[in-house]
């Protein structure tokens, strides 16, 4: 995932962006309201709203009259009446400063899998992930593989839906232990790929999880 970063602050922006980043997350970091509609389209916008030039509602105005990329508001501003305007103007979802990155990053899951269009996701109920054969389902935690039920243990199915949530892009291994595991993950060196590894099997064919030596893992969509 590629996302715009539009935040002028940079005590704020450099370590959002370091932090990003540990998530498999590219950030392209812009700190005007112009420079946020001059730039190239991203999978995703972060948007400051108090910036230097333009107001961030205006900014979110003038990009949702000609483009539907998905967009989270992260602000400084907690009143109900901005929250409701950034979401009526078209933001998907809406951050009040101060927050983890963690829980920034979920977000940008879920908003990317409400969101997500295309061959490899079809039509499906808001709480279900189709991937091609794979079908993941958010509320009840279950797997199914061509229509048959894959049977997984807890952190199999949490490392499942790490990867699921932006296809094909690599993650990090410390991202994912820190995602699936917890901060600061100091157990068994090989606990992340025994979980690849038994997940792999499980969904019955290697290719889905491509390791990136050295990197990370990422999920790989086959065919049905």
């Amino acid at each position: 995932m590629q996302v715009l970063l539009v935040e002028d602050d940079d005590s704020i922006a450099e370590p959002l962006a370091d932090g990003l980043a540990r998530y498999g997350i590219g950030v392209k970091r812009v700190a005007t309201g112009a420079a946020a509609l001059a730039a190239p389209r991203a999978d995703m916008i972060l948007l400051d709203l108090g910036l230097p030039d333009i107001d961030g509602i205006e900014v979110c105005r003038r990009i949702r009259r000609t483009d539907d990329v998905p967009m989270i508001m992260l602000t400084a501003r907690g009143d109900e009446a901005d929250r409701v305007l950034g979401l009526e103007l078209g933001a998907d979802d809406y951050m009040a400063k101060p927050f983890s990155v963690r829980e920034l990053v979920a977000r940008m899951h879920a908003v990317t899998r409400r969101t997500r269009s295309g061959p490899a996701a079809t039509a499906a109920p808001a709480d279900q992930q189709v991937l091609g054969p794979l079908v993941i389902d958010h509320r009840t935690r279950e797997v199914r593989m061509r229509d048959v039920p894959v049977a997984l243990a807890p952190k199999e199915y949490d490392l499942l839906v790490h990867l699921a949530a932006d296809p094909g892009a690599v993650v990090g291994r410390r991202a994912i232990l820190e995602a699936v595991w917890e901060p600061n993950f100091f157990g068994r060196g090989k606990t992340l790929d025994f979980h690849v590894a038994g997940l792999r099997r499980k969904l019955g064919d290697p290719a889905w999880i491509e390791t990136r030596r050295g990197v990370g893992f990422r999920l790989v969509v086959q065919p049905a």
